[in-house]
């Protein structure tokens, strides 16, 4: 045999073994169910990645590529309840087995590693992404009665499929200590847990990878943050971050170690990256509401500066702002910076003083006068009010503050002064006529 043919012969018996490990590959699915553990797990943690990798390979996928099993972290570890807790089940409905289980991982688990996020997280506005919609007796009629046609083994379907999904619920268990199908699944992120604890962990960081750069992407984000009463992500897309970020996003670098990821693995920043990533002097932070100036999503605008968690104006606002521009200084002057927020402020004034107090005003007065429909959603002029503030005025701040001149002109002021007119002329027909058309 020449060289040429054994040349040709190496070629083609590397082309096929190049085959087989490219049918094996970390995304194959196939290779999981093969997958031999040997990281200093315990036997119970064995146990559960021999079995999952044939009941459920997706999960043993996701695990095999994330940093916990890279660390010796296996299924047990997080799903493992001790026999007393509320959560608690045998696996498997076996009655011999030691190993109690539950499907449901808290935060409180999460926090046993992962002390200072939770800390973080609990002191944020996504602690009460739940709880503060617990008293809302209208948005509660709205759901049930309007949405849900007031039928009783379906009017909570708004709520299971929507509102929840985001929010979250207090997550109910049934006699086997299973969570209800009224209640779970979902990854809101305000869920109560039955051991206690509020929080979702894996609604930025999608289990079982909990992967980094998925937190890091607009996208983890744009789950909620949507719509056309908060559409962020809309309006990061409108922006010149989000120009620059769809166009060359794919090619950065997002896989640095918490805290050092920093200009130089992106050229614009993402969602994460404003809120919540170690930037220059400031060090990551899961409190979401550290770095905002602004309330933006209430009725009116109010600058932040309360330490209850409950409080629509938790933070503080001079600090908050502060801390922003040090974000915004690692890629630009203090000149532009200056003058961005000074736009944005502006706007956020003329929604307060030019839209939402004079309707507000015309509310006040139609409802002491008794002009007002007992059903609200039956109701031209509350209807109008409704989207002024919750659609049409939360995009005309959101817009303004976040870059996005569509958001803050076509989609808020414009159709803002439509609202406006059309109050108005609600108001006087009512006030001349006493009586509601």
């Amino acid at each position: 045999m020449t060289r040429l043919h054994h040349l040709l012969a190496l070629i083609c018996l590397t082309l096929v073994a190049n085959a087989a490990l490219a049918e094996t590959s970390a995304g194959s699915l196939a290779t999981v169910k093969t997958l031999q553990v040997n990281r200093h797990l315990s036997e119970d943690g064995k146990a559960c990645i021999d079995c999952h990798r044939d009941v459920s390979p997706g999960q043993v996928a996701d695990w095999k590529e994330s940093r916990h099993a890279h660390a010796g972290v296996s299924c047990i570890d997080c799903h493992a309840v001790p026999e007393d807790s509320p959560m608690a089940v045998r696996h498997a409905n076996t009655s011999d087995t030691r190993v109690f289980v539950s499907p449901l991982v808290s935060p409180k688990t999460c926090g046993r590693c992962h002390a200072d996020a939770k800390k973080q997280f609990d002191a944020s506005g996504h602690f009460r992404a739940y709880r503060q919609i617990i008293p809302k007796d209208s948005l509660h009629a709205l759901v049930q009665v309007h949405e849900g046609q007031a039928i009783p083994e379906l009017q909570n379907a708004p709520d299971e499929t929507g509102c929840m999904q985001c929010h979250g619920t207090e997550i109910k268990l049934d006699e086997h200590n299973r969570p209800t199908p009224q209640t779970w699944p979902n990854n809101g992120m305000g869920n109560i847990y039955p051991d206690g604890a509020t929080g979702s962990c894996t609604a930025c960081h999608s289990r079982h990878r909990f992967d980094i750069a998925e937190a890091r992407k607009p996208n983890a984000c744009a789950s909620c943050h949507l719509g056309p009463d908060h559409p962020n992500i809309e309006i990061f897309n409108n922006s010149k971050h989000g120009h620059i970020y769809n166009t060359q996003g794919d090619d950065w670098n997002w896989d640095s170690a918490p805290d050092a990821w920093e200009p130089g693995d992106y050229r614009a920043p993402t969602c994460a990256t404003c809120h919540m990533s170690g930037i220059g002097e400031l060090s990551v932070t899961h409190n979401v509401s550290e770095r905002l100036y602004w309330n933006l999503w209430a009725k009116r605008s109010d600058v932040r500066g309360s330490d209850d968690v409950m409080s629509p104006l938790l933070g503080d606002g001079p600090a908050g702002r502060e801390k922003m521009k040090k974000v915004c200084s690692n890629c630009h002057t203090s000149t532009h910076t200056d003058g961005f927020f000074a736009q944005g402020d502006k706007a956020v004034r003329l929604y307060n003083e030019g839209y939402y107090e004079p309707a507000t005003a015309m509310l006040t007065e139609l409802r002491e006068a008794g002009l007002l429909k007992d059903n609200p959603w039956t109701d031209d002029f509350q209807i109008t009010y409704y989207y002024l503030w919750h659609h049409q005025g939360r995009r005309a701040r959101q817009g303004a503050m976040m870059g996005a001149p569509d958001y803050a002109h076509w989609h808020g002021f414009f159709e803002l002064q439509q609202d406006l007119y059309k109050l108005q002329q609600i108001h006087a027909r009512r006030m001349e006529s006493g009586l509601i058309e």
